[in-house]
């Protein structure tokens, strides 16, 4: 193998890994959008009452949802 193809399969190799990074990227902040949707629509369904027995305020939705998500999207 000459010196050109050896580069040539190294600029593919690393274009490869980058595309590879970047849809694993893309899809992980997918699955956590979905989740953070998700968590913030059954949040909001709760009723008033629901909410204060759990100690929570409506304002405090967003953040919850937000940490849920990243939490799962760690594992």
């Amino acid at each position: 193998m000459d010196h050109t193809q050896t580069h040539t399969d190294s600029v593919l190799e690393r274009v490869l890994a980058g595309s590879a990074s970047y849809f694993a990227g893309a899809a992980q902040r997918h699955a956590r959008n979905r989740i953070y949707r998700t968590t913030l629509a059954e949040l909001s369904a709760l009723s008033d009452r629901e909410i204060a027995d759990l100690g929570l305020s409506r304002p405090d939705f967003r953040n919850i949802a937000w940490e849920a998500a990243v939490a799962r999207t760690m594992r």
